[in-house]
């Protein structure tokens, strides 16, 4: 098996172009899986670069720690597409792709000239792939969609709000990362259609599309028949008590997944009694007083413990890992999940692993996070621009990776 750091021989995607017209986590995200598959990303940016190179920096001068690895894989062009001559380069470079991701609203792509009907005249074989809050042809449209805005609409906080009692969001950006692994798909599957017919597409993400379809796979529950048979919801997981439990030196997520299970866990804590009233008919119905019984019992012993006994028993088991502590995890070093790498411009940085190996195909960065506009002179002279083209277009910073 292939490792996931190398970053020689042959990789799928090669031979590809994709241009990131996608600015946040989303579509950035969903272009680094492709750029990490070994497309040819070209990220388009504003005059003043995509808002995540200013978030979480360690000084004045280094990029912010989410595009660090967000925008690796890519090369930054710098253009302002309100101006002639930056939309027209824009135009110039899209008329070379294979794909094209874009988180605007379908109003902005408009008033810019930059919607799939205008670029597939003048480009036939261009799989374009629009991703936004909520449907195109919806009233909601041109709505504002972060993250939480999503989880909102499409039901998760509900599911928080049915386990605690309060309309919490997940503290992760969920729907954006969600979404842009669903663009990925969508864009290769697109590609790998353009090769029976020849032609591209449009393809549409809506995010909150995406996140009810993916909170309703087990939550649909009883509602799933008509007339419903029952409210939405996977019991299992929205029992109070569904949560990782204290051990003796820390926190475990400890699973008695099934009736055996939980006769050989009330076995080893030394109150078989406890689970009188559970039969293997009626565990499932019963798993929410289960977890209530286990809670009492995980700390007379260690995390190393559980995890022995769990592993003897085929219980299934993880010690709760803290995220500062990640780099030092046996687990996640010998994946290179975390390899520390030197960037030009920043120093040394905790390069995030690809959690996809291939037997045949290596992946890797191939390029740190460019500094913003640092290869607009590079990319504009492969599409034929002079020298004194490029100084038109940029007034001379697509030539400094810093000015």
């Amino acid at each position: 098996m292939t490792d996931s750091t190398t970053t020689t021989g042959t990789r799928p995607l090669e031979g590809l172009r994709v241009i990131d017209l996608a600015s946040v986590i989303m579509g950035p995200y969903a272009c680094q899986i492709l750029g990490d598959l070994g497309a040819d990303v070209i990220k388009i940016e504003p005059p003043a670069g995509d808002v995540m190179r200013r978030l979480h920096k360690r000084d004045a001068d280094t990029i912010g720690a989410l595009a660090l690895n967000i925008n690796r894989n890519k090369r930054s062009v710098r253009l302002d597409l309100k101006s002639p001559e930056g939309k027209q380069a824009a135009l110039d470079i899209i008329a070379t792709a294979d794909a094209l991701v874009t988180n605007m609203r379908p109003r902005a792509l408009r008033k810019l000239g930059l919607t799939y009907e205008d670029l597939a005249e003048s480009n036939p074989r261009l799989v374009y792939c629009n991703a936004q809050g909520f449907r195109s042809d919806s009233p909601a449209a041109d709505y504002a969609a972060y993250d939480e805005v999503i989880q909102a609409s499409s039901g998760m906080v509900d599911l928080m709000r049915r386990v605690t009692g309060k309309p919490y969001y997940i503290p992760t950006a969920m729907a954006d990362k969600v979404c842009g692994m669903t663009i990925a798909y969508a864009v290769l599957a697109a590609l790998l259609g353009r090769q029976r017919t020849g032609r591209g597409q449009h393809v549409e993400v809506p995010m909150a599309d995406t996140m009810f379809a993916f909170t309703l796979v087990e939550h649909i529950g009883g509602q799933a028949y008509e007339p419903p048979a029952g409210p939405v919801g996977f019991p299992r997981s929205l029992e109070p008590g569904h949560m990782a439990f204290p051990t003796k030196d820390g926190y475990a997520c400890i699973l008695p997944y099934n009736h055996r299970d939980a006769e050989a866990f009330f076995a080893f804590v030394g109150h078989p009694e406890k689970l009188e009233g559970f039969t293997p008919e009626n565990f499932q119905s019963k798993v929410g007083d289960l977890y209530e019984l286990i809670a009492h019992y995980t700390d007379g012993h260690t995390t190393a413990e559980w995890e022995a006994f769990c592993s003897a028993h085929s219980i299934p088991f993880a010690p709760v890992m803290n995220l500062d502590h990640a780099g030092e995890h046996a687990y996640w070093a010998n994946g290179h999940m975390l390899d520390v790498q030197q960037h030009p411009h920043v120093g040394a940085y905790r390069v995030i692993g690809e959690p996809v190996r291939f037997s045949d195909s290596s992946l890797g960065v191939r390029r740190p996070c460019p500094e913003l506009g640092e290869d607009t002179g590079s990319v504009l002279a492969e599409i034929g621009y002079t020298p004194e083209q490029v100084t038109a277009v940029t007034g001379g910073a697509g030539q400094d990776a810093r000015d």
